[in-house]
């Protein structure tokens, strides 16, 4: 009888690299930074920091130099900058859209330069969204300064805008006021399955978030499978040119799902919690912190993501090289 024996296609290094069925790429990684009025470290998020619109200048550089396929910027303005509307996410002189020009004046087209498109980090309480009078948010509303944000966004220089606060109908409403504008060939990253995760906690501290409450109103609820993806195909037929799904490590079968049926490029988050979970057994000795790195990364590559938004992007990059 013939022995069938799989481990022959284990014994070397070189033998499991030719037969490896996934390999992570630099040029699908996306690093998400924080832009922000004073630069600072965010003590949840070992290694990652808050820049400053000169200091973006010299990490948009060095993702460039890494291969990385993108960069996305989270604005962080002041405290005293937040207002119940968040008008702040949309002033030409923002500290999101400054940072969008800084990182196009120093790389150009070297590298995708995308934006999230959201208000929670401009508005003083915290929330994707305006609030009605009794507390809850005003979908309809707040679809108008999404596209306002979208549009100064483009007009600083973003090749790709991200609306991530969940709001019905954000896609299209985007769309239409990006070419009404004449930004035609700026391209929309939809959060499309985005759940109410209790893994963003950290992002929270990065951005200095004032959120009272939570967003389970808008943001999905983790048990929920099939919406992920009615959600995404919602997002596809508004026009979206690339979909994600957050979080990711978490949400790995709500993504093989939308890769199955998407049409457009699927992205994946892998957010802060998973970041700081992973950091923190590393720095306590009990898992060995680069192989945990990439195992994760390519968990993500393996379930269907062609883009991943990783903390670790230009770290990793290096690895693979």
């Amino acid at each position: 009888m013939i022995q069938i024996r799989p481990r022959r296609l284990r014994t070397t290094p070189a033998m499991r690299r030719l037969v490896r069925e996934v390999q992570v790429r630099p040029s699908q990684l996306v690093l998400p930074v924080f832009v922000a009025e004073r630069a600072g470290a965010i003590s949840s998020m070992p290694g990652v920091e808050r820049h400053t619109v000169e200091g973006i200048r010299a990490v948009a550089e060095r993702a460039v130099a890494a291969g990385l396929g993108g960069i996305m910027l989270f604005g962080v303005p002041d405290d005293f900058a937040k207002d119940e509307r968040g008008t702040q996410a949309w002033a030409p002189d923002g500290i999101l859209q400054r940072g969008i020009a800084a990182v196009r004046d120093a790389v150009g087209d070297g590298i995708v330069v995308m934006a999230d498109t959201c208000l929670d980090e401009f508005t003083s309480h915290g929330h994707c969204g305006f609030l009605r009078a009794d507390g809850v948010v005003d979908n309809d509303a707040t679809l108008a300064a999404y596209v306002s944000m979208a549009v100064a966004q483009a007009e600083a220089g973003a090749h790709v805008v991200a609306p991530s606060g969940m709001m019905d109908g954000q896609v299209e409403a985007i769309r239409a006021g990006l070419d009404g504008a004449g930004h035609t060939d700026v391209a929309i990253l939809a959060y499309a399955a985005k759940y109410a995760s209790s893994f963003y906690g950290p992002f929270r501290e990065a951005v200095t978030s004032t959120l009272d409450g939570d967003r389970q109103t808008y943001q999905q609820d983790p048990a929920n499978r099939r919406e992920g993806l009615r959600e995404a195909e919602l997002d596809l037929a508004e026009g979206a040119d690339m979909v994600m799904v957050k979080p990711a490590g978490y949400y790995l079968d709500v993504l093989a799902d939308v890769a199955a049926v998407s049409d457009v490029p699927v992205a994946a988050y892998q957010v802060s919690g998973e970041y700081s979970m992973i950091e923190a057994a590393a720095a306590a000795g009990w898992i060995d912190r680069q192989r945990a790195v990439e195992e994760s990364v390519t968990a993500i590559v393996r379930a269907g993501a062609d883009i991943v938004l990783t903390y670790w992007a230009e770290e990793l990059a290096g690895w693979l090289k």
